[in-house]
């Protein structure tokens, strides 16, 4: 046996056993892996524009949010990379984007040559398909589906960028990175002056903000629509509860947002101010969308009312749909919540929505979801206060952005200390790779009880 065969049979030993003993685990283990790859390609000497390189903790801290796909920098994307390392960040956001589970069914299959039965579980709840059969074919459709949806929007931005007078290889790199950094919300922009000059552009704004709105529904919404229409059946009534739910909520915290934008910045002379009517509909539209948790930026967030950060900070909280390239405690949780909370006071017994019953145990979930995301914020925005010295709305707005995987900053970011940008990278991991998969990635144990105590209950309120 060679040297060669016997490492790649042992990694395909110590990959199964992983996968039977703490799949989670292994789905950490495999993200971390890639962070760390990427953190040395973008730490190479040709990988800036500037002779020396990059430090490592801007290295980390970009290969983090490219892979998280989040979009925070901490040095300008545009100017500060080369050409190849404008390519590492792309390919970063596309293996990012295709998320944690479906990464690790990935590696099982170039591994193992097949996924286990632990894997198959474990993608199956990340993709929410009840099929186990089909996980090893719906990677691939992953694939291919979000490629050719990056390859569509981008597609809607060549002919823009071409009338903006660039040169045909120009055109087609800006229009792939954008519509793939749209598609999976990363949020990074590979032009020097950013989105600024193009605030009002109806044709480069709304293909972007249609990719990022597709990108945050989540794969699961898409191929149940996909599949839906392909069958040549009524296409709502047939879609599944969860596909309902997300795009019902997404679509409401959208007009949400879109109306709050205009309220509260239409006449800000540093932001929407000396725009046109038309272009202030189409900012704020743009704004709005963006806290799904694609991170562009066509104004200055750092110039906004601080009302506007507050709402801004409860729309990234929320984030985008499940198992999408958005983060947050996702929309899902958010309507689960509200349903709960629109049963207790209709006194109904049941959390009832769209002719089905939601079972109690994913009300415990979405409050397990909320309250540890909530804790996560709390601490970190305390302890980058302690760090930074800047007030408490900047901060709390960088830390609900890197746990939203949002990539919207008030410019804070770049001059942070090291520290805090360990933090926030740490953070931007967490958030992407889901508290509930963390959680689970660190209990030892499942406890099963088989004696259950006497049932009372306490006074709530």
């Amino acid at each position: 046996m060679t040297p060669v065969r016997g490492s790649l049979l042992g990694l395909r030993e110590y990959v199964d056993r992983t996968a039977r003993r703490s799949p989670a685990r292994l789905a950490l283990g495999v993200f971390l892996a890639v962070c760390a790859l990427f953190t040395l390609l973008l730490a190479a000497p040709w990988a800036t524009a500037g002779p020396g390189g990059a430090r490592f903790v801007d290295a980390l801290f970009t290969a983090v949010s490219a892979v998280c796909v989040t979009g925070l920098t901490v040095v300008p994307t545009g100017t500060y990379w080369s050409a190849w390392g404008l390519v590492v960040i792309l390919l970063a956001i596309k293996v990012g984007g295709f998320g944690v589970m479906t990464l690790a069914s990935i590696l099982g299959l170039a591994v193992s040559r097949r996924i286990g039965l632990t894997q198959k579980m474990l993608t199956a709840s990340e993709t929410k398909t009840d099929r186990l059969g089909e996980v090893g074919s719906l990677v691939k459709v992953v694939i291919v589906t979000t490629t050719t949806l990056e390859l569509t929007v981008a597609a809607l931005l060549l002919p823009r960028f071409l009338a903006l007078h660039e040169t045909v290889g120009g055109a087609l790199w800006h229009s792939l990175f954008y519509g793939v950094s749209a598609f999976n919300n990363a949020g990074f922009v590979p032009t020097p002056e950013g989105m600024s000059p193009h605030v009002g552009d109806w044709l480069l704004d709304l293909p972007i903000i249609i990719g990022v709105f597709v990108g945050a529904l989540g794969f699961p919404v898409v191929l149940n629509v996909m599949n839906t229409r392909r069958r040549g059946r009524r296409t709502w009534p047939r879609l599944s509860l969860h596909a309902k739910l997300t795009i019902v909520t997404s679509l409401a915290l959208v007009a949400v947002g879109w109306l709050l934008m205009a309220v509260s910045e239409w006449n800000n002379p540093d932001t929407f101010g000396p725009l046109s009517v038309s272009q202030k509909v189409l900012a704020s539209l743009f704004a709005g969308v963006m806290p799904r948790s694609a991170g562009f930026s066509a104004v200055d967030v750092g110039s906004m009312h601080q009302t506007t950060w507050v709402m801004t900070d409860a729309l990234m909280f929320v984030g985008g749909g499940s198992a999408s390239t958005g983060g947050g405690i996702k929309v899902t949780t958010l309507a689960v919540m509200l349903l709960a909370i629109r049963a207790e006071a209709r006194g109904d017994r049941d959390i009832e929505v769209f002719g089905r019953r939601i079972p109690p145990d994913t009300l415990r979930i979405a409050i397990a979801v909320v309250f540890i995301g909530a804790t996560t914020v709390l601490v970190s925005t305390l302890a980058l206060m302690q760090i930074s010295g800047y007030r408490f709305d900047r901060v709390l707005f960088e830390v609900i952005s890197a746990f939203a995987t949002c990539g919207l900053s008030t410019g804070i970011t770049p001059d942070l200390p090291d520290a805090g940008k360990y933090l926030l990278s740490a953070l931007m991991f967490v958030g992407r790779t889901g508290t509930m998969t963390f959680a689970a990635a660190l209990a030892l144990r499942d406890r099963r009880r088989i004696v259950r105590f006497p049932e009372e209950r306490p006074i709530i309120g």
